[in-house]
């Protein structure tokens, strides 16, 4: 070989080293500046989904906007402001039941279990009208949204008729559906709407489904649950006619059986 090929080709070489030198450092430069921009985005990604997490935090939640809400959708079937006043019975009848009671208040299923259908009975003959009034407290103690969500199915039921409304209200409390206390069943919409297929009226009802799924009253509930707060009743089920309570014999509590039921009763009737 020649010097001057020899020359030449370790010039080459040298050429072909120095191109090559120059190409891995594009290729490290261009790597780091993608590391950085990954971190980069990486590093607002968390600080974005922080401030997001923030607001979500801070964002009432759906029960809570429903609370505030100005503008309130009631029920068919009701009177008073924001419909909050819920009375069931024949107009002719003198004197008023009112009924405190909390959808998953488990005292309230056993006195409705006991007494219920003996209210129905007494409604429907006109001894006495009823006037319900829905509490959320249990939500509160226990965690969930069960006595919230059943209160604006009973809202959907009562908007289909007063009829509907109280035999709904009897198939919540009842022993085939209503559940322990800590299990917060009823705030599916899927379980209310379960319960509501035992109910004629109800059963495969879409405007009654329509309303649950959709939360129609959720504004109203949320506003008759006021309507208890307010009223200082201390708990569920209470029983009151002339501002007076309602108590078995000898107690202080309600009547748990249709004959205490009936002995009270009757005896405020004639009060």
């Amino acid at each position: 070989m020649s010097k001057r090929n020899s020359q030449a080709n370790k010039a080459a070489a040298r050429e072909r080293l120095r191109a090559e030198r120059e190409r891995q450092a594009k290729k490290d430069k261009t790597r780091k500046q993608v590391v950085v921009a990954v971190s980069v985005v990486a590093a607002l990604a968390v600080v974005g989904g922080i401030s997001y997490g923030v607001m979500q935090l801070n964002k009432p939640d759906a029960w809570e906007a429903a609370s505030d809400a100005k503008n309130v959708t009631a029920p068919k079937n009701t009177s008073g402001k924001d419909g909050t006043t819920v009375v069931v019975g024949k107009s002719s009848a003198k004197k008023t039941l009112e009924l405190y009671e909390d959808s998953r208040c488990p005292v309230c299923a056993t006195f409705e279990q006991g007494v219920g259908e003996t209210v129905s009975k007494d409604v429907e003959a006109g001894k006495y009208k009823v006037q319900y009034v829905g509490a959320t407290f249990i939500d509160n103690t226990d965690n969930g949204e069960g006595s919230k969500n059943a209160l604006s199915a009973l809202g959907a039921a009562l908007d289909v008729s007063p009829e509907a409304f109280m035999e709904y209200k009897a198939a919540l409390y009842s022993a085939e559906f209503h559940p322990e206390e800590s299990d917060d069943k009823f705030a599916k919409d899927s379980y209310l709407i379960e319960v509501a297929n035992s109910v004629d009226a109800l059963k495969g009802n879409k405007d009654f489904q329509k309303n649950v799924e959709d939360g129609t009253y959720d504004a109203w509930a949320m506003k008759m649950s006021k309507t208890f707060d307010n009223s200082g009743v201390q708990g569920t089920p209470t029983l009151k006619m002339d501002d007076k309570k309602i108590t078995a014999e000898g107690s202080e509590n309600a009547p748990m059986t249709a004959d205490e039921f009936t002995k009270a009763i009757d005896k405020a009737l004639k009060a």
